[in-house]
């Protein structure tokens, strides 16, 4: 959206400038109008005045109406009239509603093995409208019409009612059907739909059935029937779907048995031409035998190798003398014996040695006695030892049987490898057919089980029956007779207000044509100063249509250039103190207009340097290249905004200082930029990015001719320096335009500032 406002300001000014001199000392005032006649026997079908800002008389529009109310007021009535005799004549229809919950109802001591899963899939948004076409269907409709009796009502069949020649005449025009070229049964169906609707209720599994007849009774007895209907419907599609499958399935099972028995005889015979026999634990009889020799091979290993250790070890005690210590030793019950008299001999040796010497002859003989135990202990170990050693020897005797008998069995299991693998290929064939064989029959129980129309539960249920009615539900009086009679309200009121607009003329012509009438009742008034027109423009002579005011008294003229500077600055002056003192509501200030070269930019400037004494102010200029800009900024080469929107420049880099006050500046872009860079949406973002850093930012938009709107007026309120020559009636329409374009509010300089201080600084600027 381009800000492309002062075009239609423009044209405004000059509409309301005379056309018959370019410049005029006073313009025409404000609330200059065209002056109507006043006569008594003025004509009633006027055109309708048009204000100097081109908008349409309101009051004079609704004049015309009330002139011509008659031309509204009858069709209304009209229309009223008709409406409610044609809402009392139709006969009344009264309807009744069921609802049913579409929820995938099952049972769950029926549900197949397949699906134990409690919490099934819900349906779907295209399942509920398969549901509501399968209660279109004729199918039901027919079941419904034929349990109603539907075909022997008039209502349902229009023959019973009588030979219509209305109806007749239409269906030859074309507009309708002659009831007498249908069967009896598209008559019925065609009322029967005509009646009936099936919708799905938005974000849920609800189905609402509506049917409407005549009579109230019979309209919640059809709904119910549908709802009813439906639900058999739809068991009864089950039981047919199990029947027929426990057909196929009783066929499918026949076959699968004899597959099943053939298999497993092909198994048999292989295994006992190939002697693969089978074992305990469902092993083949070879692998058993090898499990088993395989386990007593190792038994006798640990056997033999646990007896050499032991007589290794009773013989290494014996060498070394040594006590022996061996469990083998210990256990025997001579050793036992032995130990215990060797005992109660060293008992006695150690009683006598207390009063006998060592010679005496009875310490002689205990401890010969005690040398003899000593040799029987060791001969009886020896024994065990070499007992030990056969016991070893029996062992790896065991050991190399065993080892001779398993490796002939591996020699057996090897040659019948290939058996092996053919048969297992037999088993599994035999196996894969008879799970087939136990499925089918597990669902052969299922299906047969369904076959009773109780054990088919529907996939819905209902959750509201129909009720019979007492208020109709066609026609809808009141509403009927509101619209007719507001459509032919607004319709009459459109025709004639079409038709005085149509009527309507170029104001100054028909204001021309009363221009005598004008004279004779009022004053003349005094002529407009007006300077010469220019020698390559034709005179034109100005219009006596309008009523000129004698004009005020002009304000003195100085004759010093700086008593209008002074003027002009001291309201400068008071617009930065409102503006500061409007504190964020005046965050966001856009300086436009349409007066000469940089008038635009030299207010902004003027206006920034005088708020820069009570707040921090960023002039961003928006125009272009500015040379004014360029020669009052402390870095005339500074990069801007167009740099800025390219990514070659920082917000560090783009701003720079006023030389003469506190006010930091950001132009559009070097001399040579392109101003298309003006349109990128990060301008936007640049523009906030300002708004949280200074207090307040002035945009210089110029004539803002291809500028967005919403970068200049979001948030924003406007400051206009209009031209010199502008008429006050068109300053007016040009700040009702800016508002409407979305600024908070519109300040309207009297003139463009001319300053005389713009480099050099004056009493007013404040040096940074």
């Amino acid at each position: 959206m381009r800000f492309g406002i002062w075009r239609a300001g423009k044209a405004v000014m000059q509409r309301a400038l005379p056309k018959s001199a370019p410049t005029v000392a006073r313009p025409v005032p404000a609330g200059a109008e065209l002056v109507q006649p006043v006569a008594a026997n003025a004509a009633p079908d006027r055109p309708i005045p048009v204000s100097e800002a081109g908008d349409l008389d309101l009051h004079a529009l609704g004049r015309a109406l009330s002139r011509k109310r008659s031309w509204i007021v009858v069709p209304t009535v009209l229309a009223l009239t008709l409406s409610l005799i044609g809402v009392n004549l139709v006969t009344a229809r009264y309807k009744s509603e069921a609802r049913i919950l579409v929820d995938g109802r099952d049972n769950v001591f029926l549900r197949p093995n397949g699906e134990r899963d409690p919490e099934r899939s819900a349906l779907d948004a295209e399942a509920v409208t398969s549901q509501v076409q399968l209660l279109l269907s004729r199918d039901l409709a027919r079941e419904i019409i034929k349990k109603n009796k539907l075909a022997e009502l008039p209502e349902f069949d229009p023959v019973l009612q009588g030979f219509s020649p209305l109806k007749s005449l239409l269906a030859l025009i074309g507009i309708g059907r002659d009831p007498f070229t249908l069967t009896p049964e598209e008559r019925v169906l065609e009322a029967y739909y005509d009646r009936f609707t099936a919708y799905a209720v938005d974000k849920s599994r609800v189905i609402v059935i509506e049917f409407q007849s005549r009579d109230p009774e019979l309209a919640a007895r059809v709904a119910n029937s549908i709802a009813e209907g439906y639900l058999v419907l739809q068991q009864s599609a089950r039981q047919e779907q199990a029947k027929s499958a426990s057909a196929w399935l009783s066929g499918e099972i026949e076959n699968l048995r004899k597959k099943v028995a053939e298999a497993e005889a092909h198994v048999e015979d292989f295994r006992s031409k190939s002697s693969l026999f089978i074992g305990t634990n469902n092993t083949s009889l070879s692998n058993q035998q090898m499990g088993e020799l395989n386990t007593q091979l190792n038994n006798a290993r640990a056997l033999k190798a646990d007896t050499e250790t032991k007589a290794r070890l009773i013989r290494e005690m014996l060498q070394g003398g040594r006590p022996i210590e061996a469990s083998e030793v210990l256990n025997s019950e001579l050793i036992r014996r032995l130990s215990e008299q060797r005992v109660t001999l060293r008992a006695q040796l150690a009683e006598q040695s207390s009063t006998l010497l060592d010679n005496h002859p009875r310490i002689k003989e205990l401890k010969a006695q005690l040398a003899d135990l000593d040799r029987q202990l060791r001969e009886e170990a020896s024994k065990v030892s070499r007992s030990l050693d056969n016991d070893a020897r029996v062992a790896g005797g065991r050991v190399e049987a065993l080892s001779a008998s398993l490796d002939q069995l591996k020699k057996q299991a090897s040659s019948s490898n290939g058996q092996d693998v053919q048969l297992r290929a037999l088993e599994r064939e035999a196996k894969a057919q008879r799970d087939l064989l136990e499925s089918y029959l597990a669902k052969y129980r299922e299906a047969t089980a369904r076959e009773n129309i109780e054990g088919a539960p529907a996939d819905g249920r209902i959750i509201s029956r129909a009720t019979v009615s007492n208020t109709p539900a066609y026609p809808k009086k009141l509403p009927i007779v509101l619209i007719a009679t507001l459509a032919t309200l607004l319709l009459s009121s459109g025709l004639v207000i079409t038709a005085e607009l149509l009527r309507m003329s170029a104001p100054r012509a028909v204001a021309r044509a009363f221009a005598p009438a004008v004279a004779a009742i009022r004053k003349p008034a005094p002529e407009p100063v007006v300077e010469e027109a220019a020698e390559d423009e034709p005179e034109v002579a100005a219009p006596r249509e309008l009523a000129i005011e004698p004009p005020p008294t002009p304000p003195p003229v100085f004759s010093e250039p700086r008593s209008k500077v002074a003027s002009a600055a001291g309201e400068i002056d008071r617009l930065a103190e409102r503006l500061c003192d409007a504190g964020a509501a005046a965050h966001k200030l856009t300086i436009l207009g349409t007066a000469p070269g940089e008038s635009v930019t030299l207010t902004a400037l003027t206006l920034a340097r005088s708020m820069a004494r009570q707040a921090r102010v960023v002039v961003v200029d928006l125009v272009g290249f500015s040379p004014m800009l360029a020669a009052v900024s402390a870095d005339p080469g500074a990069p801007g905004l167009a740099e800025l929107m390219r990514g070659e420049a920082s917000f560090a880099q783009i701003i720079t200082k006023d030389r003469l006050s506190r006010v930091q500046l950001v132009s559009a872009g070097r001399p040579d930029f392109d101003r298309a860079q003006l349109q990128s949406p990060r301008l936007t973002l640049a523009i906030d990015a300002l708004l949280r850093v200074y207090d307040h930012v002035v945009l210089d938009a110029g004539s803002a001719v291809d500028l967005p709107a919403e970068l200049l007026s979001a948030q924003a309120q406007a400051i206009v320096v209009p031209d010199a020559a502008m008429a006050q009636n068109a300053r007016a329409v040009m700040v009702d335009q800016l508002k409407a374009a979305g600024f908070s509010d519109v300040t309207m300089l009297s003139e463009s500032y001319e300053s005389l201080d713009v480099v050099v600084p004056g009493p007013r600027v404040v040096a940074a």
